[in-house]
C-alpha cells in the first residue's frame, strides 16, 4: 500500500537540503502496509473516481487523507449542523460548523507543521518524465512494477471520452497531450491496443484522425525529437548561442520571465547538440503508429509551423515565424559548420554552465517539473555516469504525488502556498485554545521554511534577483523566492506575533522580517503592481516573440492582481507593527499599488485572476488588498462597481461558480447549469465582508454562509468539485487543499465579522 512520508531525506547519497528536509513530501510503496480492511478501502476510492471520472475530474486527494486520520486516530466528535430553508443562520451554528472544519483540518497537517496536498492536473507533466527514464534506461529502477500501474490509472482515469487527452484534466482533447499519453502507456508495457476501455486504441484513433503527429505544437516535437519519433530539422530552430548575447539586448536572458528561461536553457542544450535516444524497436514500432505516411518520406521542413488547432491558443504572428524561417535558412547551416561550430561549442559549454548553476540552487529540484526533466536529461547527455545526474535522480520523489486516480507529476508542491493560507484560515477561527499545538506546529513551519540566503555566488551574472527573506511556493530547498509567497509568509510571522508565545512559539526575529520586506520593495515596478519572481519591465513588444503555442504571455514577467493584494496586506500589518522601518518607502509602495489595482480593475468591476478561476478569485484578492489601505465601499468607485460585480454573479442556490473557461478566453464564463463551487463561493464571501457588505446588505452574505455551511460533510470535510487553479491563462492546476482552507477560512471571517443572532 502507498504511504506518503514527510520531512524525510531518504538514504540516498546524492541528496542535501538546506533545513533538513521540512516541508518534503513523497510516497513510498511497501507491499506490507495496510490491513486488508485498508486495503478495501483504497481499492473502493479508486473504482469511485473511475465510476464519476467525467463528472468530477480532479481527484479528492484520499489517499493520504485517509493515512493521517488513521495515523491520529481522527473521529469527527462535534454533532453535524444544518440550515433549513426558512431558518436563520446563528452564532452557535455556524461556530459549531467552524469547529468542525477547523479540528478535521487540523488532523490532516502534517509532522513538520504543513499541509500535503496534490498540486498537479496538466497532463504534460509526467509523460517526458516517462520518456526521459526511457532514454537514459534507469525507468525500472525509478519506476518499479506498482509505480507503473498507477501512472498508467492515471492515464486512464484521465482520457477524454472521444479518446484523447486534454491539455489538462478538465480540457479538451489536445494532439499534444493525446500523443505523450499514448507513448507513455507504451513504453509502460501496453501494446498498440491495449490498455483499459481500448485506451491506447482510442488514443491513436484520435490522433490518426486529425492527421498524424506532424501537427503537434512546438514542445512536442521538440519531445518527439529527442525521443527519435521526429527529425530536428521539424523543429524550429533553439540555438544556444542565445546565451553568450550581451546584457544591453532587448532580448537577453535576464529579461525573460524565469520560467520561460529555465525551459528554453536546457532545450537549447539539446538541440544544440542534437540529442536523440537509442532507436529501440519500440521507437520504430511508434514511427508507424504516429504517423499517416512512411516516417522516412516526411518533408520535415514542411511541418515546422504546423500546429492541431485544438492546440493553438496563441497563433504565432508573421513576424515570428520570418524570424524562425531566418535563423533556419541563414543561421543554423553557419553555425553547425566549421569555424561558427566552435561558436556552438562555446555556446554548449555557456548553457550547462547556466543548468549547472540552476541545479545546484534548487538542491536538484530546479524550478518546476517541465525544466527538471529537461535539465536531468541535459546533464544525462553531458556525463551519463555524472554526480549531476545523480542528484537528479535522488530529487525524482519530489515531484511524485499519489491519489486515488493514480500517480501524477506535481508543478513542483505548493507546501508554503497552502501552509500560508491554511495557517489564516485556522487563525480567524479564534480557537488557540483548542487548536494551539496545530497553530504552534505550523509557526514553525513557516519560520523554517523561510529563505536564508541569496542564490550562491555572483547570482546577477546568472540572471537571478535577490531571495533572503522570501518564501517559495514549496519548500525552502527549492529556492525560488516568489512575491505572494513571501507576502503571505510574513503575513503569518506577523500575526503570530501578537499571539502569546507560550501558545503559538517564539517570534521571528525582526531582522529576518525586514528581509522579507525588502524582497517586496524591490519586487515592485513602475506602475505600482507587483511581480511574482523577479522585477518585471522588459519591452512588451518581446511577447510576439513567444515561441508557443498554447501558453500567452511567457516571454517577460508582468505584474499581477493578487501579487500585489498580497503585498499591500502584508506590509500594512507590518507598518502597524513596525512602524518605523522604511515607513516612507512602505508608504510609497502602498499607494502605487493600491493605484495599479484600481487602475487594471476589468469594465464589468472584476479582476483577472491569474492563478485561480478567475474573475472571482482576483476580486477577492483585489477587494481585500484595498481595503486594507483604508479605502472603502464608500470612497473608492474601484471596490463599489467590484462589490456590485459579485453581487450580479450571485447564483440563486447563494453560492458562486465560475468555469475555467473564463482565464483562457478573460471573459466571465458560469459554471454550466448555474452550479455553484465552495471555493468560489468562499472568495467571493470573503471579497465581500472585506468590502464592508455587512453594513449595507447582510442577505447576500447569509445565502452564501448557508451554501457553505450545509455542504460540510460529517466528518467536517468539504466535497471536492471542479479544479479552481490556473497559470498562464491556459492551464488549470489543481489546488486539493483549498476545498477545506477556503471554505473554513470564509466561515469563520463571515462568524467573526458579520453580526449574527
Amino acid at each position: 500500500m502507498w504511504r506518503l512520508k514527510v520531512a524525510d531525506g531518504g538514504t540516498d547519497p546524492y541528496i542535501y537540503s538546506t533545513n533538513n528536509f521540512v516541508g518534503r513530501q513523497i510516497w513510498e510503496f511497501d507491499p506490507h502496509y495496510g490491513t486488508p480492511e485498508e486495503r478495501a478501502e483504497v481499492e473502493t476510492a479508486r473504482e469511485n473516481f473511475w465510476r464519476n471520472r467525467y463528472k468530477v475530474k480532479p481527484s479528492s486527494d484520499i489517499l493520504w487523507r485517509m493515512q493521517f486520520l488513521r495515523e491520529k486516530n481522527f473521529k469527527q466528535t462535534i454533532q453535524q449542523v444544518k440550515v433549513g430553508d426558512d431558518e436563520e443562520i446563528t452564532y452557535e451554528t455556524t461556530t459549531t460548523v467552524v469547529r468542525r472544519g477547523a479540528h478535521f483540518f487540523s488532523a490532516l497537517q502534517a509532522s513538520d507543521g504543513h499541509w500535503p496536498a496534490e498540486n498537479a492536473g496538466p497532463l504534460y507533466f509526467l509523460p517526458p518524465l516517462v520518456m526521459c527514464l526511457y532514454i537514459t534506461g534507469h525507468l525500472d529502477t525509478v519506476f518499479p512494477g506498482e509505480y507503473r500501474k498507477e501512472i498508467l490509472r492515471y492515464l486512464y482515469c484521465h482520457q477524454n471520452e472521444d479518446g484523447g487527452w486534454g491539455f489538462h484534466i478538465e480540457g479538451h482533447s489536445t494532439m499534444f497531450c493525446t500523443t505523450l499519453s499514448y507513448i507513455c502507456m507504451r513504453i509502460l508495457g501496453e501494446g498498440p491496443d491495449g490498455g483499459r476501455d481500448n485506451a491506447c486504441t482510442r488514443g491513436r484513433k484520435w490522433i490518426r484522425d486529425r492527421g498524424g503527429v506532424t501537427s503537434i505544437p512546438s514542445w512536442g516535437k521538440i519531445w518527439l525529437s529527442i525521443f527519435g519519433l521526429f527529425d530536428w530539422s521539424g523543429s524550429n530552430p533553439m540555438p544556444p548561442e542565445f546565451w553568450l548575447f550581451p546584457s544591453f539586448l532587448h532580448m537577453h536572458p535576464a529579461k525573460m520571465w524565469c520560467y520561460c528561461r529555465m525551459v528554453y536553457m536546457p532545450m537549447s542544450y539539446l538541440y544544440g547538440k542534437r540529442f536523440v535516444g537509442p532507436i529501440t524497436p519500440l521507437v520504430l514500432e511508434l514511427r508507424e503508429e504516429l504517423f499517416l505516411q512512411p516516417y522516412n518520406e516526411i518533408n520535415w521542413k514542411k511541418v515546422r509551423h504546423l500546429c492541431a488547432k485544438e492546440d493553438l491558443y496563441y497563433p504565432h504572428p508573421l513576424l515570428q515565424d520570418l524570424m524562425w524561417d531566418s535563423l533556419y535558412i541563414c543561421t543554423e547551416p553557419l553555425l553547425t559548420r566549421w569555424p561558427f561550430n566552435k561558436l556552438r561549442q562555446k555556446a554548449l559549454e555557456v548553457t550547462m554552465k547556466h543548468i549547472h548553476y540552476e541545479d545546484e540552487n534548487s538542491r536538484y529540484i530546479t524550478i518546476g517539473c517541465v525544466e527538471k526533466v529537461l535539465c536531468m536529461l541535459s546533464c544525462w547527455v553531458e556525463d551519463p555516469n555524472g554526480d549531476y545526474f545523480k542528484k537528479h535522480l535522488a530529487r525524482i520523489p519530489d515531484y511524485i504525488w499519489v491519489g486515488e486516480d493514480g500517480i501524477k507529476m506535481q508543478s513542483f508542491g505548493s507546501q508554503e502556498w497552502d501552509t500560508g493560507f491554511a495557517l489564516q484560515a485556522l487563525l480567524a477561527c479564534n480557537m488557540a485554545d483548542e487548536i494551539g499545538p496545530t497553530l504552534k506546529k505550523g509557526h514553525e513551519f513557516v519560520k523554517e521554511s523561510q529563505v536564508k540566503d541569496n542564490p550562491s555566488g555572483d547570482f546577477k551574472s546568472m540572471y537571478r534577483h535577490i531571495s533572503k527573506g522570501s518564501w517559495t511556493f514549496s519548500d525552502q530547498d527549492h529556492g525560488w523566492q516568489v512575491s505572494d509567497c513571501t507576502a503571505e509568509g510574513l503575513k503569518c510571522c506577523l500575526l503570530f506575533s501578537m499571539i502569546p508565545p507560550e501558545i503559538v512559539g517564539t517570534k521571528m526575529e525582526p531582522e529576518r522580517l525586514y528581509n522579507s520586506v525588502n524582497i517586496l520593495l524591490s519586487l515592485q515596478s513602475k506602475n505600482g503592481g507587483l511581480a511574482a519572481w523577479e522585477p518585471a519591465g522588459a519591452s512588451e513588444w518581446l511577447e510576439m516573440l513567444n515561441p508557443t503555442e498554447f501558453f500567452a504571455d511567457i516571454v517577460i514577467e508582468h505584474e499581477y492582481v493578487e501579487c500585489t493584494a498580497s503585498a499591500i496586506q502584508a506590509l500594512v500589518l507590518f507598518k502597524r507593527l513596525y512602524p518605523g522601518h522604511r515607513k516612507k518607502e512602505i508608504e510609497n509602495f502602498i499607494t502605487n499599488a493600491a493605484r495599479f489595482i484600481e487602475d487594471i480593475q476589468m469594465p464589468d468591476g472584476s479582476w483577472y485572476g491569474n492563478w485561480g478561476v478567475c474573475f472571482t478569485y482576483g476580486s477577492w484578492f483585489a477587494l481585500g488588498g484595498l481595503a486594507a489601505t483604508g479605502k472603502t465601499y464608500h470612497n473608492c468607485f474601484a471596490i463599489r462597481r467590484g462589490v456590485e460585480f459579485l453581487l450580479s454573479s450571485q447564483r440563486n442556490d447563494g453560492g458562486w461558480g465560475e468555469s475555467y473557461v473564463s482565464c483562457p478566453d478573460k471573459k466571465y464564463t458560469p459554471l454550466e447549469g448555474n452550479r455553484s463551487n465552495l471555493v468560489h463561493t468562499a472568495w467571493a464571501l470573503m471579497g465581500l465582508i472585506s468590502s464592508g457588505q455587512a453594513e449595507r446588505d447582510m442577505t447576500p452574505l447569509h445565502r452564501a454562509a448557508k451554501l457553505l455551511i450545509n455542504s460540510q460533510m460529517e466528518d467536517g470535510d468539504f466535497p471536492q468539485q471542479e479544479i479552481t487553479g490556473v497559470f498562464m491563462k491556459n492551464c488549470m492546476l489543481h489546488y486539493a487543499a483549498y476545498r477545506n482552507i477556503y471554505p473554513l477560512w470564509a466561515l469563520a471571517e463571515y462568524r467573526r465579522r458579520v453580526p449574527l443572532p
